[in-house]
């Protein structure tokens, strides 16, 4: 009883903390799978445990699949729940796969009549659908990437090729699905296509509801980009970074938010 009532006492604690560290998610079913044309499933969520569903579904309608060749082919029997949404993809060319939930997109918020009023939209939408003659006018731009990857057969680099959109990740030595415990990888992250210093990585092993610290790795990235990690133990990880800068498209949005996730698998020597 004595034993029952401590931990319910520290989870009180925690309901602060954990109700404000929701992590978005990508968690393949795998990550190196080999075949003419296997399928693989993908959960989406948004939780306070990594890769346990707790929390809410991720949408699924901004789900982009980039093909080792390049082409963006379409999910297959997309489900969403309260919990996580899950969708199926058929790898039916050799070489790695990119999985990836895109959010760009403009927040606006102001007064009429009295009432307050929100849009989300685009650039493009944007001045069609918002007054910007309001004096209260508040208007906010972010840019996020959720991503993992996933190879079939041997791997290539076509899909990995970076978009010049937001904060994207490559890895500088080696390959995202070619990943060991013990081993140290070393990765550039860019914004908008060009390498991008000084951001701050936060890098956990899944499986955190199974103990009683997140046990996450910092890593900030040097003069060129680069950050090194190594892997502690095998695992999904969750890697995570975000930034912010004015470079907003359109005049209103005084500032832009990055966010950028990607879930890497790491195996046993």
């Amino acid at each position: 009883m004595k034993r029952t009532l401590a931990l319910a006492a520290a989870l009180a604690i925690l309901i602060p903390f954990t109700a404000s560290a929701h992590k978005q998610w990508l968690q393949p079913s795998a990550t190196v799978v080999a075949g003419a044309a296997p399928w693989v499933s993908v959960d989406g969520a948004v939780s306070n445990n990594l890769f346990y569903v707790d929390h809410v579904a991720m949408r699924t309608d901004n789900i982009v699949v980039t093909a080792p060749d390049g082409s963006h082919p379409a999910i297959a029997n997309a489900h969403t729940g309260k919990l996580r949404s899950v969708f199926d993809l058929e790898l039916n060319q050799p070489g790695t796969w990119r999985v990836a939930s895109v959010n760009a997109g403009l927040m606006a918020n102001w007064t009429e009549d009295g009432k307050p009023k929100r849009w989300r939209g685009n650039a493009e939408t944007f001045a069609k659908e918002v007054d910007t003659s309001k004096a209260d006018l508040r208007v906010s731009e972010t840019v996020g990437r959720v991503e993992t990857f996933i190879t079939n057969g041997n791997p290539n680099d076509t899909a990995l090729a970076l978009t010049g959109k937001g904060i994207e990740l490559q890895a500088v030595d080696g390959h995202f699905n070619d990943l060991f415990a013990g081993e140290t990888s070393t990765f550039k992250v860019f914004i908008d296509g060009a390498p991008a210093a000084g951001l701050e990585f936060e890098i956990i092993r899944g499986d955190t509801r199974y103990r009683n610290a997140q046990e996450e790795i910092k890593a900030t990235s040097d003069a060129n980009g680069q950050i090194s990690v190594t892997w502690p133990s095998a695992g999904m990880y969750w890697v995570e970074t975000t930034s912010s800068d004015a470079k907003t498209s359109v005049p209103q949005a005084a500032q832009r938010r990055l966010s950028y996730v990607v879930t890497l698998e790491v195996l046993p020597q």
